[in-house]
């Protein structure tokens, strides 16, 4: 679990930095909330909930193009961020299975001492007895 969120939140860092942020604002004016408040809207608030009710908010070709591309070049850089993840996550893996058959086969080694000294022990008791 904390592998996955640990690759969301490199995305989510690479995709919302501050230059990306504003890059497109759909409002031209501030909010009604804005303005019976006398709060001035922050640039770089993006409100994509808002139904756009003044007709200079409407978007051109250029926009929407541009609106295309970064939604094509965002997936791409996610989808090389989610493959490199899991060679990643695959390495990750082979070095563990090999710590954990190192680990397996120092056990093993300790037991096989222990079950040749508890072998030797008896031999000795047997012999002492006779």
């Amino acid at each position: 679990m904390g592998v996955s969120q640990n690759w969301l939140r490199i995305i989510r860092t690479k995709f919302f930095r501050s230059s990306n942020r504003d890059i497109i604002s759909l409002r031209s004016s501030p909010s009604k909330e804005a303005i019976l408040t006398d709060e001035t809207p922050t640039p770089n608030v993006v409100d994509l909930f808002s139904t756009p009710t003044l007709p200079e908010q409407v978007l051109s070709n250029e926009d929407i193009a541009a609106n295309k591309i970064q939604a094509f070049f965002r997936g791409h850089l996610a989808r090389r961020a989610y493959r490199a993840l899991r060679s990643l996550v695959k390495l990750q893996a082979l070095v563990r299975g090999v710590c954990v058959r190192r680990q397996a086969r120092i056990a093993l080694q300790c037991m096989h001492a222990l079950v040749r000294l508890q072998v030797s022990v008896r031999a000795r008791q047997l012999l002492g007895r006779c």
